[in-house]
């Protein structure tokens, strides 16, 4: 990691930040465009930090495949609304021992090997792509920055009165207070998007809930071996399988669970192109 460039990089993008805009969840001080720029430039100091992240290039073909025949096809719903806004793309962190996905502003998501090979269907990696593409498109990491740090904070390191709160800020943000630490609101809003995404898929739009659903089959859902960042970011797994049920039921949608071979699992299909890649 290098700071001075973090911070320098953070600058431009405060100093770029005049267009307050309106959230849902209330103000966000930064723009499409900040998100843009924020998420560059942490994703291009994530890939040169191959010591924590290290970017999976074994087989060229494991990634190819989820982009194309998944992350691709999420984007491809009307519904993802930024998507010739942001700068979507994966990348595949090289870690074993972390069962976890995340998402920064503007469009880069990461996804660990040890997520893909705990999963074991196409549909459960279609609900995980959907819910961090959610994160992205509702702008949960920037409304979170612009909330915790408030506004007249924001705006006193845009005029250049307090530069040593502008190198906390860009400190946190590689530590993952800014983009990592999720609320119970931006979380349910995420499942509630991955359900909506996948709808205009091939893929069952039940699946954001199938990675619960296995970790409380196996005893896990209350933290364990690799899960521990997981819980410390998304909250609540149980209760999160209980809304996506409700939210599939409204829609008339059939009730699948992880372990189900119904329409748009795609079971087999994930063991054949994804997990036997997987060393």
């Amino acid at each position: 990691m290098n700071p001075k460039k973090i911070l320098l990089s953070f600058t431009f993008i405060l100093v770029t930040a005049f267009g307050i805009s309106s959230c849902d969840d209330g103000i966000n001080i930064f723009s499409d465009a900040d998100d843009v720029q924020l998420g560059l430039e942490v994703s291009t100091e994530i890939n040169n930090n191959s010591a924590e992240y290290p970017i999976y290039n074994s087989d060229k073909s494991l990634k190819n495949y989820i982009v194309n025949n998944i992350f691709n096809e999420i984007l491809a719903s009307p519904k993802v609304a930024k998507k010739n806004i942001y700068k979507y793309q994966l990348e595949i962190v090289d870690n074993d021992s972390i069962l976890n996905a995340f998402a920064l502003p503007g469009g880069p998501v990461y996804v660990y090997t040890g997520l893909l090979k705990y999963l074991d269907s196409e549909a459960a990696l279609a609900g995980v792509l959907g819910h961090e593409i959610a994160h992205a498109e509702r702008r949960h990491a920037t409304q979170r920055m612009t909330q915790y740090y408030g506004i007249s904070v924001l705006f006193s390191l845009i005029l250049g009165e307090n530069p040593s709160q502008l190198a906390e800020i860009a400190a946190n943000l590689f530590v993952g207070l800014a983009f990592l630490g999720n609320s119970r609101a931006n979380e349910d809003e995420s499942d509630e998007y991955s359900i909506t995404y996948l709808r205009d898929t091939r893929f069952y739009p039940g699946g954001v809930k199938f990675f619960f659903e296995k970790l409380q089959a196996d005893g896990l859902v209350t933290g364990g071996s690799g899960l521990e960042t997981f819980f410390s970011t998304h909250p609540d797994p149980i209760s999160r399988i209980t809304t996506a049920n409700q939210r599939i039921q409204t829609l008339g949608l059939p009730q699948y669970r992880f372990s189900d071979n119904g329409t748009g699992i795609f079971r087999d299909e994930y063991q054949a192109n994804i997990r036997s890649k997987l060393p």
